[in-house]
């Protein structure tokens, strides 16, 4: 099955609002061959448009021409129709809402990259990794799916309705949401709180023009409340604007360390970008969440601080997209979004998965074996990397290329069991959505403006659990005392193991209702609490402060950015 190709991550959002930035208009020619390759095209356009047997749209022509050219090139360059550029154009005046989701075509089907923190579909309980099949009555997955057309029956004005169908990997049976279109927010920190007395967490969602200036303010704050080490969670970030991760990366380094390299076929693409010094976390503890879904600027930050030996990645492996892409307007108003050159970490790794020409299919199937691989198994993932993939740092670290940012530490996440199921098919927030529109009001009278004592003080009691329970019977999950049951059908699980995860489910359930009463980012200090990747990095302490001695004011010098 072929590949479409489309914005790819992070470009492709159903934000529905901003602008299409740093168009240029580019056109020249370095031989006289590639001038008689250009008439030979133009002589083939002319011959089809007017002999072929019946009349063809000089459009359609047109673009399946340039994007063949794209085919020969790598996966992120994409073609852009004019009539795609106005419509995102437009939304960002304000005339229409979205559904707050980035996505991407992968085998003609579109794959939810990320939902938008506080966004509607967020709100009903959209997944990463969720495909969506069908909006409204009518399929929206095959060899006639597009990105374009996917965005223009998903978005509408606000206050309207969308129903979203999708297919989750693990679940066995579709999903279908209603979702309200709606103006999307547009913050780049979800979540910026003290874990404990010492220790800060700070959540960044994407990389955008003001991501820099909340990131201060956030650290500030932080700073402020006590905070002498932080955990930068950047898990599901799918990037954004380079310049953006560089400052951010700029904040931990002092004044002669490296960021990011970039090369490419033009000499102004041949830069080294290097920390400024002076800034406001260069000597403390920092422990960098990572996962599959991280991509892009977020890879540079973490790329940066892996191999300064500033920080301890721990996670997963992230997506490895180290493409620069640079937008070129056609005649017509259509645009050409094409790379134009490679990012390469300090140490000189190329982050971007390895692919043949534009081969989509190839490609993603090597991204999710490498995924798996370094992933459930990555002690041998790291033996069957070549050496020509594996640098050392400063102070004797290895680190290693060939597709995304390997972390120092990995840490599998869970992938069996009761509450995978719940999550998974997103139970916990529908009983929750149902309950609370029966119980808003009195919620409201006790807790609306005591948020920080709702996350102190509320608890989840038993009759609600038992509530829970019985809707998720009626949603085809039920609980049995009998093990030849389970093993009998899906859905059944043993009520011992209801026992075993009923402290977990309170605290999801208490998250839900917290993201009910205040907002969704209420939520992520809640969940936090059995997030397992997060108490793992909360135990490795000791090598993260390792990594901040080499960077202490009487061993940390002046070095020279450029290795």
């Amino acid at each position: 099955m072929q590949f479409k190709k489309t914005y790819i991550l992070p470009a492709i959002a159903i934000l529905l609002v901003g602008a299409i930035l740093g168009v240029q208009l580019e056109s020249a020619f370095s031989d006289k061959d590639t001038f008689s390759q250009l008439r030979k095209l133009e002589k083939a356009f002319m011959i089809i448009n007017r002999q072929y047997v019946e009349p063809v749209s000089s459009i359609k022509v047109a673009e399946q021409g340039i994007t063949g050219m794209l085919d020969e090139l790598d996966p992120h360059s994409s073609y852009i129709s004019a009539e795609e550029v106005r419509e995102v154009q437009q939304s960002y005046r304000g005339s229409f809402g979205g559904i707050g989701i980035w996505f991407e075509m992968v085998n003609d089907t579109a794959q939810v990259v990320s939902p938008i923190t506080d966004g509607p579909s967020e709100q009903v309980g959209v997944m990463p990794g969720d495909r969506i099949v069908a909006i409204e009555d009518s399929n929206a997955a095959g060899p006639d799916a597009s990105s374009d057309d996917i965005q223009r029956r998903l978005k509408g004005p606000i206050g309207t309705d969308v129903q979203m169908t999708v297919k989750r990997p693990g679940m066995g049976k579709r999903m279908t949401f209603t979702i309200t279109r709606d103006e999307i927010p547009l913050y780049s920190i979800d979540a910026a709180y003290m874990v404990d007395d010492r220790t800060g967490y700070l959540k960044v969602n994407r990389f955008a023009m003001n991501t820099h200036e909340e990131f201060l303010d956030s650290l500030r704050v932080l700073k402020d409340q006590g905070m002498e080490r932080l955990v930068l969670d950047l898990r599901n970030n799918p990037g954004g604007i380079m310049k953006s991760a560089i400052r951010m990366a700029d904040e931990f380094l002092s004044n002669g360390h490296a960021i990011v390299k970039t090369k490419g076929r033009d000499q102004s693409m041949h830069r080294t970008f290097g920390a400024q010094g002076g800034n406001t976390f260069e000597h403390q503890p920092v422990i960098v969440l990572v996962n599959g879904n991280s991509a892009s600027a977020s890879e540079i930050v973490s790329g940066a601080l892996q191999d300064e030996d500033r920080a301890l990645i721990v996670g997963q492996r992230t997506f490895g997209k180290g493409l620069i892409q640079k937008q070129f307007e056609l005649p017509d108003g259509s645009m050409l979004q094409m790379t134009v050159g490679r990012y390469y970490t300090p140490a000189g790794r190329l982050i971007q998965t390895p692919y043949k020409n534009g081969d989509l299919e190839e490609y993603y199937t090597q991204k999710f074996a490498n995924y798996d691989a370094a992933t459930f198994n990555p002690s041998e993932y790291k033996d069957s990397i070549p050496d020509s993939l594996k640098h050392t740092t400063d102070h004797g670290r290895t680190v290693f290329g060939g597709g995304g940012i390997l972390p120092d530490y990995v840490v599998k996440p869970d992938t069996s069991g009761l509450m995978r199921t719940v999550v998974g098919n997103g139970m916990d927030r529908l009983f929750v959505r149902d309950w609370f529109a029966r119980n808003e009001q009195g919620l409201r009278d006790t807790w609306a403006n005591r948020r920080q004592a709702f996350v102190d003080s509320y608890t989840i009691d038993d009759e609600l659990v038992n509530a829970f329970w019985s809707f998720a019977d009626e949603q085809g999950l039920s609980l049995t005392s009998d093990p030849a049951e389970v093993s009998r059908q899906d859905g059944v699980f043993l009520r011992a193991e209801a026992v075993k995860e009923k402290p977990q489910l309170k605290t999801y359930l208490k998250a839900r209702l917290a993201g009910r009463l205040y907002g969704g980012r209420a939520s992520i200090p809640i969940l936090n609490q059995v997030d397992t990747e997060l108490k793992e990095a909360l135990t490795l302490w000791d090598r993260a402060e390792e990594l901040a001695a080499y960077h202490a004011p009487s061993t940390a010098g002046t070095r020279n950015g450029d290795r």
